[in-house]
């Protein structure tokens, strides 16, 4: 079909080319041909032959057939070539249509897909308008979630910093409070509503505040946080000590918003503090007490002793005095072992140097150690190996204890054989390095021991047949400390069985004669009447014998009360004040004087303790202080600097005696109360108003005790002052004289030593005056 339409088209097309004329033409030659042609086959296959007539026919007949065959064709090819232009007419309408359709058809598939990617657009834009809803719902639902969530947060976080006991506040960078927790609300006695604008100088007293706003400062000139401790008031009176940090604050932006402040309550913490302070004090003051108490006999032993080996004897009480004599210098070497550790202890071991004969010394070494060898059987020697030189600046007494410490140990652990002390010294310029061994033929010490020798409380373990030579396990380690601090050590060689040598080096200063030459016991040209205070038999006996051989006139007063009543300035040149007596001390009996005469003889105190500042005597009411037992150098320098140098002291009328008391029953009661306002406020308004009195003075007086004791704890003088004057209004307006007294005592901080002794006021307050009120309910009960 295809090939026909295209023979077709042919034709037309040819028709055209060629013309109606030449194309008819050419078709009846072609008709004609064809005519032939089958003419001549079809006759072949019938015939068999092909004759000229038949040739003839054929043309014949093709020439015929021609015009009529053209004349169709023609006019089938005209109406061919009409239908064909109409129809190409039609194609290129329907081209033009179909080219129309398809720009109609690309414009409507491009707006399609417009309108399908607008549809699109929309869908996503709706899709994300319901995702935006959904999220913006969730943000909804977090944020009322979150601030739910916050505002319980902010609800228990204040809840638990108005749990909490600390302070917790906030101050703005003009200093003034912006919030506070109900901590610092109890602090301040204001709410946080009416604290928000205050600053601390509102707030707090006056000292107080200083510091506060001065820490404030600190803070926000350095733009860093700082930690202190301060104590802080409450509105009631009561002190506590605090520990506070304060920290910057600052805005995103970098701008100092204020700070933010932290107070935790360290009262107890500070008590106990105060308490091992305290404690600290006690066992010093205990060890001074015993050492008092221990030494002042032992000084008399050693005093007596040594005046009686000065004395005709027998070789028999010689050799007992001896032993007397070395036995308490070994036992007063354990007593200042004893002192020195507790003041190595306080860190307040110290040394005194002085100009010490060297030679002198030495044979003070030697002349002891013979006599503490001699004892045991043993054979001494001191050795000087190298010239000595004549004056060296040292501490004779610690230098004397760490020798004596050697020679002891080694005439302990020694059971026969030597002891044997070298003495050298090496002079260059102006310093001497000394050198003592102290050798012996002892049970020596084992080579694990000796590492741990020096170690404090430690003794040896392996004593052999010494078992019963042990002593503190002290004295080594206090004379190497000793010995260190005296820019120096002591080193061990030993081998067990065989014996060992301690040797002590020193380097000290060379030195001139000076004041600490004894000068020998000689009576003085004057007569001076001295009033000895002293309350121990030996020592009055030891002192009394010193001051008369020196040719002095005695007045021995046992007591404070005794030294009070024999007293007048006229009467004595000169007073020698034992510090610790059984009623009073010797500064109690300095200040009474002080306060009734206007002239007085030289007052000096005589103490068992180690004196390293005069100038706390002298504060204390006292001209001078010298050391028992009573050094003849030392009383001569005092009785020549002072007594001797004094003109005549005249008599000065004292302060009359005062009235003689009302005679009463209670004894008691007469002296813990004051009778006579009680019995004339009994008689003018009755018992019953009293005893109302006495209850409200036991209910006011725990709170009076409790702030009393913070202020203990702070050491705020005007705090105890203050509190100490309430109680004693109010022990005064029940009648209780006793702690009257005592709480006038404690309002008084101009009194001497009033913070030595303050402590000891309150506690009699708060542990006596339930008492005194059961003696006063008691004399009530006596009045109905």
């Amino acid at each position: 079909m295809k090939q026909l339409k295209v023979l077709a088209q042919y034709y037309v097309d040819l028709l055209v080319k060629l013309g109606i004329v030449r194309f008819s033409m050419l078709l009846a030659l072609a008709l004609v041909a064809l005519a032939v042609v089958v003419q001549v086959g079809i006759t072949l296959v019938l015939e068999g032959t092909v004759q000229n007539i038949d040739i003839i026919r054929s043309i014949f007949f093709g020439l015929i057939i021609t015009p009529w065959a053209v004349y169709f064709l023609s006019v089938v090819v005209d109406q061919l070539e009409e239908s064909r232009q109409r129809l190409s007419k039609l194609v290129s309408k329907l081209e033009e249509m179909r080219a129309r359709d398809m720009r109609l058809n690309r414009q409507l598939t491009e707006n399609i897909e417009q309108l399908n990617s607008e549809i699109e657009e929309r869908e996503k834009a709706e899709n994300a308008r319901q995702q935006a809803i959904k999220d913006l719902e969730n943000e909804v639902y977090q944020r009322e979630k979150a601030q739910l969530e916050l505002a319980e947060q902010t609800a228990l976080l204040r809840s638990f910093i108005d749990a909490s006991p600390d302070l917790i506040y906030y101050r703005n960078a003009d200093g003034q409070f912006s919030g506070c927790n109900r901590a610092m609300e109890e602090l301040t006695g204001y709410d946080e509503k009416t604290l928000k604008g205050l600053t601390p100088w509102d707030v707090y007293r006056e000292d107080i505040a200083e510091k506060v706003v001065e820490t404030d400062q600190q803070v926000f000139d350095s733009n860093v946080s700082i930690t202190y401790e301060q104590w802080l008031e409450y509105q009631d009176g009561r002190k506590a000590y605090f520990e506070l940090r304060k920290v910057p604050f600052f805005a995103r932006d970098g701008r100092h918003l204020g700070l933010l402040g932290f107070g935790r309550e360290i009262t107890e913490r500070k008590r106990y503090q105060d308490a091992l302070e305290k404690a600290s004090r006690e066992k010093t003051a205990f060890i001074s007490t015993i050492s008092h108490e221990l030494r002042t006999p032992l000084n008399g032993i050693v005093g007596l002793s040594r005046m009686l080996l000065e004395s005709s004897l027998d070789d028999k009480q010689r050799n007992y005095l001896r032993t007397i004599y070395v036995s308490a210098i070994t036992l007063g070497n354990i007593f200042n072992d004893i002192i020195d550790l507790d003041k190595s202890d306080r860190k307040r071991l110290s040394l005194h140097p002085t100009s010490v004969d060297f030679n002198e010394f030495v044979s003070e070494i030697e002349n002891i150690s013979a006599l503490m060898t001699e004892q045991k059987g043993l054979r001494f020697e001191l050795e000087r190996v190298t010239e000595l030189p004549d004056y060296v600046a040292v501490d004779a007494t610690r230098l004397r204890q760490i020798l004596w410490n050697l020679v002891g140990n080694a005439v302990k652990f020694t059971k026969q054989g030597c002891v044997i002390i070298t003495v050298s010294a090496d002079v260059t310029d102006d310093h001497a390095d000394l050198c003592f061994e102290v050798e012996d033929s002892g049970i020596g010490i084992p080579a694990d021991e000796q590492d741990k020798i020096f170690a404090m409380y430690y003794q040896v373990k392996q004593a052999g047949e010494n078992l019963h030579a042990v002593g503190t396990g002290i004295g080594l380690a206090v004379s190497r400390k000793l010995a260190r601090l005296m820019d120096g050590d002591i080193t061990l060689d030993s081998e067990e069985g065989e014996g060992s040598t301690f040797t002590v080096t020193l380097r000290v200063p060379l030195s001139e004669p000076g004041e600490a030459e004894t000068p020998a016991l000689a009576p003085v040209e004057n007569t001076l009447r001295i009033l000895l205070v002293e309350d121990i038999e030996l020592n009055i006996t030891v002192a009394t014998s010193l001051l008369e051989s020196l040719g002095h006139q005695v007045t021995v007063a046992r007591d404070g009360q005794s030294a009070l009543d024999v007293f007048s300035p006229g009467a004595f040149d000169l007073a020698l004040l034992d510090i610790q007596l059984p009623d009073m001390t010797g500064f109690d009996i300095a200040a009474r004087w002080r306060e009734q005469y206007a002239q007085l003889p030289p007052l000096v105190a005589l103490t068992a303790n180690v004196i390293n500042d005069k100038n706390s005597y002298l504060a204390k009411g006292m001209d001078d202080a010298i050391s028992k037992p009573i050094s003849v150098s030392a009383l001569n320098q005092v009785i020549e600097q002072y007594a001797l140098s004094s003109t005549t002291l005249t008599d000065v009328e004292t302060a009359s005696d005062p009235a003689p008391s009302r005679p009463i029953a209670n004894e008691q009661a007469e002296r813990l109360l004051d009778m006579d306002m009680l019995t004339g406020y009994v008689e003018l308004v009755g018992v019953k108003p009293v005893k109302q009195s006495i209850e409200m003075f036991e209910s006011t007086m725990p709170e009076y005790i409790a702030i009393l004791d913070s202020n203990m704890t702070a050491r705020d003088q005007d705090g105890i002052v203050s509190e100490a004057h309430k109680i004693k209004g109010a022990a005064g307006s029940v009648g209780l004289k006793h702690i009257q007294k005592v709480a006038q005592k404690a309002q008084s901080p101009e009194l001497p030593a009033w913070w030595e002794n303050i402590a000891d006021w309150i506690d009699e307050i708060k542990d006596g005056y339930q008492h005194d009120l059961d003696v006063l309910k008691a004399w009530l009960d006596e009045q109905k």
